[in-house]
């Protein structure tokens, strides 16, 4: 009994520990620009990546870094086989800086918890609409301009 009574602490702290980092991992994970996003950079003025990466019908999220500024976005081919780019932000929840989630065919806002089809994303906008991204597909690849990528930037 005696021997329990030294081990309690120990364990209490350990499990202490083992909760606040969980819990850090789980933040972490919400952030546009961190856990979720792949960094990618830029080769004579574009992003490129590779088609076969992101042809799975879940949406995949990268960031880009310039001038000290994380601008994340996402590819996720839809249904009909279109690749649609949008950055992980809108115009009006982007300052609560909570992005997207991909439920099924469509991704949620995860402020305000509007959903949006996958195959309208980039057809219009305003309002919570994820925020289209110009994109091109070219040899297997789908490219985005720099410059297209950095007009973004204020989401972020």
């Amino acid at each position: 009994m005696k021997n329990l009574t030294k081990k309690g602490p120990a364990f209490l702290t350990i499990a202490l520990v083992a909760l606040l980092l969980a819990a850090g991992a789980v933040f972490a994970l919400n952030i546009p620009g961190f856990g979720k996003c792949e960094k990618v950079k830029a080769v004579n003025g574009a992003v490129s990546i590779p088609l076969a990466k992101v042809s799975d019908g879940k949406a995949h999220f990268f960031r880009f870094s310039d001038g000290g500024k994380e601008i994340a976005f996402f590819v996720v081919k839809a249904a009909d086989g279109s690749i649609r780019t949008a950055f992980d932000a809108c115009d009006v929840c982007f300052k609560d800086k909570k992005g997207y989630v991909q439920e099924g065919d469509a991704v949620i806002c995860k402020n305000c918890n509007k959903k949006f089809a996958i195959a309208r994303i980039g057809e219009g906008g305003g309002g919570c609409n994820p925020s289209g991204l110009k994109s091109r597909t070219s040899n297997g690849n789908v490219i985005i301009g720099i410059e297209d990528i950095r007009s973004g930037a204020r989401f972020f």
